[in-house]
């Protein structure tokens, strides 16, 4: 009976850990990534405890939040970024708009990787007239302008929450499939799936197997850097009135209803603006430095 054959192991006799296990390692040792990461977490963190941080009601309007003649405050002791055209605390309303982002972000982003992912899968692996199908969908969707799709799509449907979600979800799919669908038809044609094939394995069995582990890395930053498109899409959806509705807080609809004061109450538009900015660019740079980390062409180099 022979006995199984060791891999050589280091001088430390430990096995040597997989590239992909360091990637939270290497991730946080990139600056830029780590300013994306600490933006990131104070969003996530101001939008978990934005009742306690403030102590406001988002819809409160406040005696005493506007001046004597009817204007809203500038940034003071009491409110810390000041108040909008009817008395609300606004560092509350970006706070609650942080949620509204996060939700969309997260929410519409996972439905169109779904789809994306799901459609390319499909489309590069079984080829023939069942790709050629999904993939001129998939074109017929990319020739429609994705911001004018979703305007259409929301005028259609009773804006909400949940439905600017889903509009979103339904416009931003397709550059996933089209990702997708070329790296899945590259696997298709390798070896080891030509192998899978000759020995029997079902269509299933290789997809979930042998095909989608290697999409895994693709699929992580395409979500990371979907997530500040949905953002952005959501936030100029509602700024034109056809997104989130008020009362529900959103940083969009904050620019909306006080852009009128623009010229004598700046901040009233730009600090939702700066914090549309920057979740975008954090989630940005975030996906930016996966792309670098888990794409085999960037590893072993500085």
């Amino acid at each position: 009976m022979t006995s199984p054959i060791a891999p050589d192991l280091p001088a430390t006799g430990r096995i040597p850990v997989k590239p992909r296990a360091g990637v939270w390692r290497r991730l946080v040792k990139r600056p830029l990534a780590l300013i994306g990461l600490v933006i990131v977490a104070v969003v996530v963190a101001g939008a978990i405890l934005a009742p306690w941080l403030t102590g406001y009601d988002p819809n409160e309007q406040m005696f005493d939040g506007l001046t004597l003649e009817g204007a809203p405050l500038p940034p003071n002791a009491s409110f810390w970024l000041g108040t909008d055209l009817l008395g609300r605390d606004l560092l509350t309303r970006i706070l609650f708009g942080a949620r509204t982002s996060l939700i969309i972000g997260i929410v519409a982003n996972g439905v169109a990787l779904l789809i994306g992912t799901l459609v390319g899968v499909t489309a590069g692996y079984f080829r023939g007239w069942i790709g050629g199908a999904l993939m001129r969908f998939t074109d017929l969707m990319m020739a429609f302008p994705a911001l004018l799709l979703a305007i259409c799509l929301a005028a259609v449907l009773q804006p909400s929450l949940w439905i600017v979600a889903m509009v979103i979800a339904l416009v931003n799919w397709v550059q996933t499939a089209r990702v997708i669908y070329t790296e899945t038809s590259s696997l298709a044609e390798r070896e080891f799936i030509d192998a899978e094939r000759t020995i029997g394995a079902s269509a299933p069995r290789i997809l979930f197997r042998h095909i989608l582990p290697h999409l895994l890395p693709t699929i992580i930053v395409w979500g990371t850097l979907g997530i500040s498109t949905t953002v952005l899409l959501e936030a100029t959806l509602s700024y034109l009135g056809i997104g989130v509705q008020p009362p529900t807080a959103s940083w969009g609809n904050i620019i909306f209803e006080n852009q009128t004061y623009f010229q004598a109450a700046p901040w009233l538009v730009f600090f939702p603006g700066a914090a549309i900015l920057a979740l975008a660019l954090a989630f940005n740079l975030i996906g930016d430095a996966l792309r670098d980390i888990l794409d085999p062409t960037q590893r072993g180099r500085a």
